[in-house]
């Protein structure tokens, strides 16, 4: 199972370096670098992030996990701004893309929430056919066809775009048996897709090491989600020492996971090799 690290987007310290943490973290051994998205919240916004860390490394994959991709209403500027990407960085852009839950991000953005998934779609469509054939909106993208996509959620929609645009399937960071129960009806929309292979599985964790990190894991994610039910499993499903990151990880590998993103909350640098560390690297 490939392991990666995300980049420190949520309320970013500007002492913490971006293209530092980056460099070190490829130089760790780390298979990507991932970011999250919100509007209404104090994060760096994911695609420039990315773009910053994809000047500073050169092998590193970059994911988005997720991208709020509705909130990108202008959909031709956005396959150009990550086509742009997908070639600065030579083909190692990952989209992981879902439409979001949060009312608030939609209403700061000008964009009805009810109809996010309609949006989602024509962006779909959209990006993948100037990805497939700029027309004079360039530039081509370093992958042929696009950035892999992985799509995100668990309802008939969120797997329909998967089957129709995607490689494969980023999970919520709800937890191992979370990732677990959905993995049998994704792999099953998959084959009666008539899709080839297998789809790829991304897990997520959140994770804090070090002095105060249960704290710093707590506080970080209340502030991120705010309130209610996914906030409480978020809570439940991070994790705050060596021997329990250790344990997810060897739970995500278990159950078939591909690639796990650890986002870190709160901490500086250190926590790349805390992380490094506690995985056994």
């Amino acid at each position: 199972m490939d392991i990666g690290i995300g980049l420190p987007v949520l309320r970013p310290d500007p002492e913490v370096s971006i293209a530092g943490w980056a460099r070190h973290a490829e130089s760790r051994g780390f298979t990507t670098l991932g970011v999250t998205d919100r509007l209404v919240y104090d994060q760096y916004e994911p695609l420039t992030a990315l773009a910053v860390a994809a000047g500073a490394t050169t092998r590193i994959r970059l994911t988005t996990s997720i991208l709020l991709a509705p909130l990108r209403a202008n959909h031709a500027l956005f396959a150009k701004s990550a086509a742009t990407l997908d070639r600065l960085s030579c083909g190692r852009l990952v989209l992981g893309l879902a439409p979001g839950a949060r009312e608030d991000d939609y209403r700061a953005g000008g964009l009805p929430f009810r109809r996010r998934g309609k949006l989602f779609d024509a962006l779909l469509d959209r990006a993948t056919e100037q990805w497939r054939n700029p027309d004079g909106i360039g530039p081509r993208p370093a992958t042929p066809g696009g950035p892999p996509l992985l799509l995100g959620g668990f309802t008939g929609a969120a797997l329909r775009r998967m089957v129709t645009h995607g490689r494969g399937w980023v999970a919520g960071a709800q937890g191992v048996e979370n990732f677990r129960a959905h993995l049998p009806g994704v792999r099953r929309a998959w084959q009666e897709a008539g899709r080839a292979g297998a789809p790829r599985l991304v897990g997520t964790v959140h994770f804090a090491l070090g002095p105060g990190a249960q704290q710093r894991l707590h506080t970080g994610l209340t502030r991120y989600y705010t309130s209610g039910t996914y906030t409480r499993k978020s809570i439940e499903a991070g994790r705050s020492t060596p021997e329990a990151v250790a344990r997810e990880v060897a739970a995500y590998a278990e159950a078939g996971c591909d690639e796990l993103i650890l986002f870190p909350h709160g901490g500086g640098p250190e926590q790349v090799d805390l992380l490094a560390d506690a995985i056994g690297w």
